[in-house]
Formats: structure tokens, C-alpha cells, sequence
């Protein structure tokens, strides 16, 4: 249990590094040069928006099995980079929207007005003011992703033995569910309240940063 929990982590923290890695440049780069660079880029988020989050990450897993990636750590980095290339667009969309609301705000057209390049105002002032829900948004991303994985090797295609999985430790225990209840039991309840804990730490974190709710 100890090392399945260690490779739930993994994959429900580095994943959201390419999520962040992948998502903010891209929702950045849109929401500050707008127009048809933006419109082309939106267009793209939702049309992967339009299919479910966990069939993209099943072809994509299905696909980079076959890959050199599939040989490391079980297929552990085909995980990651499966749901982190899947996810990476919820977080495009937030900070696209921040950057377009924060454009408009005095500081920065005060920030332009003194010659201030958009690099400068996007790194020194549009980028730091958005950190807040970006921080709340990769909290919940950490169960999503931690989910993704168990639902992906509980139907086979997620971290090969024998590296420990929640996910593979309920596949396994499923066979003998009826003379071993607990082999299924345990790992599904240790998967809830890890989801409940990250859950738990966003609403904390959107409470603290959200200076709406603060007044």
C-alpha cells in the first residue's frame, strides 16, 4: 500500500507539471496577443474539450505503449505524459481568461505606458497576479489525475507490474473479491481520501487566495 501510494502521488503531482508546463504558456501566449492567434488556439481547446478526458487518455496510453517511453518505470511516464497532455486545457482556459481580464486592468496599461515590453508586463505583472487560481486549479488537478491512473490499470492499460498501483491492486483483488474482500476494500477507500484530502487542500487554498472571499 505504502509503495502504490508513493506511485499515486507521482503520477497526481508530475503530471500536473506538464499540465503547467504545456497549459500556461499556451493560455498566456493567447490571451495576451488575442485576435486570430487566440480565436485558432480556443478553437483547438475546444475541440478537445469535446471528448471525454479519460478516452483521449486511453488512446494516448494505447499509443505510447508501443513507444520507448512504455519501457521506464512500468509504463509510469506513458501515464504521465498521457493524462498531462490530456488536462493541459482546463488550465490554457483559466489563464487565458485571467490574462484578458488583467490586461485591462490600470496597472498595466500604466506598465506599457512607461515602455514596458510584453514580455516585461506579462512576467512582471500579468503572470504573478494570476498565480492564485492557477495554484487552486492544480490542487484539484492532482485527484483527477491520481483517478485517471487507477481507472487506467484497473482495466489493464496503466502501470505494468511490478510496479505497485491503488489502481492494479483493485484490478488484482477483483478476481478474488468474494474470499478477499479487503485486497479491493482497502485500496479503494486509500484512493477516496487521497481525492478528498487534495479536494479538501483546493477549497482551502481558493478560500485563502480568492481575495472575493476574503471580504
Amino acid at each position: 500500500m505504502i509503495y502504490g501510494a508513493r506511485t499515486s502521488l507521482a503520477v497526481g503531482l508530475f503530471t500536473q507539471f506538464i499540465v503547467i508546463f504545456v497549459g500556461l504558456p499556451i493560455g498566456a501566449f493567447a490571451g495576451f496577443i488575442g485576435g486570430r492567434v487566440d480565436n485558432l488556439l480556443m478553437r483547438f481547446v475546444d475541440v478537445m474539450y469535446a471528448f471525454p478526458d479519460i478516452l483521449l487518455i486511453i488512446l494516448l496510453s494505447a499509443v505510447m505503449r508501443e513507444t520507448d517511453f512504455a519501457r521506464f518505470g512500468g509504463g509510469i511516464f506513458v501515464i504521465f505524459l498521457a493524462i498531462g497532455l490530456v488536462n493541459w486545457v482546463g488550465i490554457s482556459r483559466l489563464i487565458r481568461g485571467q490574462i484578458l481580464s488583467l490586461k485591462q486592468r490600470d496597472f498595466v496599461t500604466a506598465a506599457r505606458a512607461m515602455g514596458g515590453g510584453s514580455r516585461y508586463i506579462t512576467f512582471r505583472h500579468l503572470l504573478p497576479n494570476a498565480l492564485g487560481p492557477i495554484i487552486v486549479a492544480v490542487t484539484f488537478g492532482v485527484p483527477r489525475a491520481i483517478f485517471a491512473e487507477a481507472a487506467l490499470s484497473y482495466i489493464g492499460i496503466g502501470i505494468r507490474p511490478p510496479t505497485p498501483s491503488w489502481g492494479a491492486m483493485i484490478r488484482d483483488g477483483f478476481n478474488v473479491m468474494n474470499a478477499y474482500p479487503h485486497l479491493v476494500i482497502i485500496p479503494a477507500i486509500a484512493i477516496a481520501v487521497l481525492m478528498l484530502a487534495f479536494t479538501f487542500l483546493g477549497d482551502g487554498l481558493r478560500d485563502a487566495l480568492d481575495p472575493r472571499l476574503r471580504r
